[in-house]
């Protein structure tokens, strides 16, 4: 039995998980508290033996990007799952990000925009397992319902070919109640609830909507799942016309 099976995760009935090819060793990319619960809970729940790996240099601003670093990072030495935080060099890989996107600034989302931004962030992830020796990589970023479910899983696809070493696990993970389980583990944990996908163009136009809508915009570090003591009401605000 191995150390993440010994556990206590959500006292539910879950299906035996198992990885492509048999193998037990994964390598979860995270993009947040939130999203990656029920995944990190799932798989402590059948024995794999995972590591959590957050890349993530497109998350903007970086009060932000810290938020959900920090709120990942909590819950993973929780249950003592290995963290591995590969923006160590933040600033520099945002500005890899920032040139990436150039000429994608108004790409809708889930548009070639978020191809890029997930196609950078899974080939990072896949020579990581490579070099390391994770034979399977995963993300959490499918289990959101706001996330193009085909569109993540082709990127994943993509950057495990580059390696003959590494497969991609396009599992379903909103599938059996997935979804609503993310929801009950982030209120019972108080995660800090992001209210925009985490880019710039997404901050950017999920504050042009509120305006639309007269409400006021987005306040970041202000949000937790569970705590009615940090919601903040929508305002009326001037629209112009």
């Amino acid at each position: 039995m191995s150390q993440n099976e010994k556990l206590i995760v959500t006292d539910i009935d879950r299906p035996v998980l198992t990885p492509p090819e048999g193998h037990k060793k994964v390598l979860l990319h995270s993009c947040c508290a939130p999203c990656s619960g029920e995944v990190m809970e799932a798989m402590l729940a059948s024995g794999i033996d995972y590591t959590i790996y957050f890349y993530n240099p497109n998350i903007h601003p970086h009060k932000e990007y810290m938020l959900r670093k920090e709120e990942n990072l909590r819950f993973a030495e929780k249950f003592g799952i290995p963290f591995v935080d590969k923006d160590d060099d933040y600033e520099n890989d945002r500005k890899e990000w920032f040139e990436l996107a150039k000429g994608m600034e108004f790409e809708p989302e889930r548009g070639i925009r978020c191809t890029m931004c997930f196609d950078m962030r899974f080939v990072k992830a896949a020579q990581y397992a490579h070099d390391n020796g994770f034979p399977v990589f995963t993300s959490s970023l499918g289990i959101s319902r706001w996330k193009d479910m085909k569109q993540i899983n082709g990127c994943g696809h993509r950057a495990a070919d580059l390696f003959d070493d590494v497969v991609y696990w396009d599992f379903n993970w909103r599938k059996s109640g997935g979804s609503a389980r993310m929801i009950e583990i982030s209120k019972r944990e108080n995660f800090y609830q992001q209210e925009y996908c985490g880019c710039a163009y997404s901050l950017r136009d999920s504050n042009k909507h509120r305006k639309s809508q007269g409400r006021i915009p987005i306040k970041i570090g202000k949000l937790y799942y569970g705590d009615e003591s940090t919601i903040y009401e929508p305002q009326a605000i001037k629209v112009d016309k």
